[in-house]
Formats: C-alpha cells, structure tokens, sequence
C-alpha cells in the first residue's frame, strides 16, 4: 500500500493485521531513506540502525514469502521514501495499492509532529509516478482508496478494497487492540501515539482547518498529483 504521511497509513496497517491470514510489515524503506538522504527526522538514528538499509536485500524480503508463512503480507510503503533506485516493478510478486489523502489535511496532521514540511515530505509526485507507472505495465489503474472515504465508511470501502485486491472481506478488519504493536516501526512511539489509543477506524475530523500561507502553498502544490489519484479512488454506493 502506497502512501503518504499522516494519512491513517497506521490504522489500515492495523485494520489488515487484525486478519488471521495477514503478515503485515511497517515502512520497511524509512532505514534506507534516512540512510541516504540524511533527513533529520524524529529518532532517525535508531531507526537507521534498527533497520537494514539496503536498498536491494530490503526489496528481495519484500518479493519473498510473508513472515511467518502467511497467505498475505500487507506492507505500508511511504512514497517521500523512495529516493533510492527501487521502483515499484522491483517488488515482484505484489500487488499494488494506493492509499491518498487530501493535501491540505495531511499537511496539518504532519505539523502537529514535524513542525518544518515541503512538498516532498508528502511523497505526492512519487506516489502519482508509481500509479502512472503501474497503470501502464497492467493497462488498467490499481486500486486507490482514500483517507477520508474510509472514514465515513469503512466496512463498504474496505470491503471493495479487498475486492479489487481479489481477497476476501473480513468483518475482523474494523477493529483491533489498543497500543503499540510488535510489527510497529521503533518510531512508533514518536508518530503513532493517535493510533495507539484506537481501537477501530474514527470519524472524519470535519473541524475547520487553520494553515499559515507557507503551510497552505505546499497543500496547494500537491493537488494535482492528489487529484490524478483521487479520480480513480473506489468509491462504496
């Protein structure tokens, strides 16, 4: 599933953990990208020396088997990652997804944790790169869902997300247990505090939103590439 930040990535990696058929693997690219690029992120060194980062050997375990043997491996992919030679026709035997948020309320979800943000942060460009380039090697668009829509109706839309992945729906999806989980990243006690008091999908924060005209003008450049996304998202009736 590729993503952006701040964009309930978390929760869907708990939503599809919560199957018993599904491995499921947190930003396993963060190690490389901060490796690489050297963006002083929040703990970026202790996940750089937690993680491999590699790019190649971190591609070749995500084309192999799920850990433990599992008939599903869910991997959260951050596109802002991906600033190596990886793309997404190197992760063999994977189907791909998309998961889009509006700009402007990811931009003020970032804030609240990283007070300093740009257009590549949100990896918009690479995200639209990695569709146009799947929807081309298939001849038809990947499944996009986004944020916003899986909050007012998650059953229904996660429901024709497992559809369009061809598995099956599992009711299981909507819940899970509260607190940090064993496949969680080792940021995850920076960024996922929100989701760790979850047990289940939240309403849509439908609160006004307050962005300065620095934090506005990185919203506003990343609309079109959001929009190329979002006029495919699967939509429930």
């Amino acid at each position: 599933m590729w993503s952006g930040p701040r964009n309930i990535s978390t929760a869907m990696m708990r939503s599809f953990s919560s199957r018993t058929d599904c491995a499921v693997s947190d930003e396993p690219f963060y190690g490389c990208f901060l490796a690489h690029s050297g963006e002083p992120h929040p703990m970026a060194a202790d996940v750089i020396a937690d993680m491999d980062c590699n790019w190649s050997s971190v591609a070749a375990r995500l084309s192999g088997p799920a850990p433990g043997g599992a008939p599903l491996w869910y991997q959260k992919q951050m596109t802002h990652h991906m600033v190596g030679p990886i793309q997404p026709d190197d992760l063999t035997n994977c189907r791909h997804a998309f998961l889009v948020r509006e700009p402007a309320y990811m931009v003020a979800s970032y804030r609240v944790k990283r007070e300093s943000v740009n257009v590549e942060d949100l990896g918009y460009a690479t995200q639209r790169a990695f569709f146009d380039r799947i929807a081309d090697r298939t001849g038809h668009a990947p499944p996009v869902v986004d944020s916003a829509d899986i909050l007012k109706n998650p059953a229904e839309t996660l429901a024709l997300l497992c559809d369009a992945l061809n598995i099956a729906w599992d009711p299981a999806m909507l819940s899970w247990p509260a607190g940090i989980h064993p496949d969680d990243g080792i940021w995850a006690s920076h960024w996922y505090d929100a989701v760790a008091a979850s047990t289940g999908f939240q309403k849509p924060d439908i609160r006004p939103l307050n962005l300065d005209d620095k934090a506005r003008a990185v919203a506003d450049a990343c609309m079109a590439d959001y929009e190329h996304l979002a006029q495919h998202r699967i939509v429930a009736p």
